[in-house]
Formats: structure tokens, C-alpha cells, sequence
């Protein structure tokens, strides 16, 4: 299927490994201007050579305010207007909610939702003046029902809230946000690689018990449902969260 992703210009934060990079490769091979983003200069410039295709890297840290403002500035600069935005970086931190510090909620939060929050409002601040644009944002299962760390589980549950309400305000001017929930995805750099390292027997156990289609997800299959979601053939998708899980969750809807 031709996703008409040629040509668009694409900015995909945490996108030197894992899932983000999946991303990125995805869109590369729709022919679309890929730009990733992270921290560590050296993985973006590892990923870039792997990726091939027309791929930017950016440098930045996306908990600074300053550095995101500076980052869609510098996307714009160079690419004279943004089409796509994915919301992918994130993380998990801390333990139950009483044995956790405050201040790793607060980072938790800052990372996983409020940077999302605001590139996304930079973002819809260039897409308007061209009545189009889609914003994607990766939460988790566990934003949309009970599960795993506290932090994680408060901040990716925000996010999915946000990406409604952002939707509802932004499709009068053209532009689709929705987001998708990833069930247990296992890569190289993710912490089921480490946990099934670790515990063999135990990780297959909660395989079993946990993921009705009996293995863990890729994130090529993340990735596919990104660039669906992005694409003009997803047009009528407005303010959506899309479990892609093997089933894992246990909500009706």
C-alpha cells in the first residue's frame, strides 16, 4: 500500500533505537524526510548510518524547555514546515507509589508527558498555517488501564487524555492527533531484553499468562501502525488510542 508519505517531513523523538528507530526505518522506505532525535550524539549518528535514506539527526534534550523550542525552530529552518510529529521518547522510573520519591514523579511526568505537551503546541503552531499535519503520540497500555510503575502508568494515562483534547481543538484546522498504545514490545535496548536476560523462565511465565498471542511485539509492528496513522489513509482517525498488543490488554475498548 502507497502510504503518500513521499516528500513529508518527519520529526520522531527518541528515534535512535528501539521503537523510534522502527519508526524511522518505516518512513524511510516511504520516501518521507526522516528526522530523529535523542540525547546521545553517537547513537543518532550510529542510527543515521543504519537507517540510510534521507535522515536528519537533532541533538537534544527533551526535558529542557528551551531545548524543544530550539529543536522545532531548527526543524523548521530546515525543512521550512513539520507534516509529522512522533512523541516517542520515554521512559519508566521508581517503584510503588509510596516507596517512590517525588522527584521522580515529577520526572516521569516531564518526560513521558509534559514534553510531549509542549512540542506538540509548537508544532500545531506551524502545522496551522497549512491546515494539515498529524501528531502521533506512543504511550503504553498502561496509560489506558492499571499496570506498571506508578510514574509510568499516571504519565502515559495524561498523555492519552491530552491527545484527545489536542485532537478535538486541532482537526478544525486540518490536523489528526492520535496515539498509540504499545503492549510488552521486546528489543535490544528495552528492558524486557534485560528481564529475560536476567530471568528466563520467569519472563516466559508472564508471556504466557499475559500476552494472548504468545510472544512478545516487534517494534516494526508499532511501527507500521505509525505510519498508517499518519498517512492520508487514516484520515478519519481523529483523537484515537490504538492498543497494538497481541492482546495483552484487558480493557473491552
Amino acid at each position: 500500500m502507497d502510504l503518500q508519505l513521499q516528500g513529508k517531513n518527519i520529526l520522531i523523538t527518541g528515534g535512535s533505537k528501539g521503537i523510534g528507530k522502527a519508526i524511522a526505518k518505516v518512513f524511510v522506505s516511504e520516501g518521507a524526510n526522516v528526522s530523529i532525535v535523542a540525547r546521545n550524539l553517537d547513537s543518532l549518528e550510529n542510527a543515521k548510518e543504519e537507517l540510510g535514506g534521507n535522515v536528519s539527526i537533532f541533538q537534544a534534550d527533551i526535558l529542557n524547555v528551551v531545548e524543544r523550542e530550539n529543536l522545532i525552530q531548527n526543524f523548521i529552518d530546515k525543512y521550512g514546515k513539520i507534516d509529522v510529529l512522533i512523541n516517542n521518547a520515554g521512559g519508566s522510573n521508581g517503584e510503588t507509589a509510596m516507596t517512590t520519591e517525588m522527584d521522580l514523579f515529577y520526572e516521569a511526568l516531564e518526560l513521558n508527558y509534559f514534553s510531549a505537551v509542549h512540542l506538540s503546541k509548537l508544532a500545531v503552531e506551524h502545522m496551522k498555517k497549512l491546515l494539515s499535519g498529524s501528531i502521533i503520540n506512543i504511550t503504553s497500555v498502561f496509560g489506558r488501564e492499571s499496570g506498571g510503575k506508578v510514574t509510568y502508568n499516571n504519565a502515559k494515562a495524561a498523555l492519552i487524555s491530552f491527545t484527545k483534547s489536542l485532537a478535538d481543538e486541532a482537526i478544525s484546522y486540518g490536523i489528526r492527533v492520535n496515539s498509540i498504545a504499545p503492549g510488552s514490545i521486546l528489543h535490544e535496548t528495552g528492558n524486557w531484553k534485560r528481564r529475560l536476560e536476567e530471568n528466563p523462565e520467569g519472563i516466559k511465565q508472564f508471556v504466557e499468562n499475559e500476552i494472548p498471542a504468545g510472544r512478545f511485539g516487534t517494534p516494526e509492528e508499532i511501527a507500521n501502525v505509525t505510519a498508517f496513522l499518519a498517512s492520508e489513509k487514516a484520515s478519519w482517525v481523529v483523537g484515537a488510542s490504538i492498543n497494538v498488543d497481541g492482546g495483552q490488554s484487558r480493557m473491552n475498548f
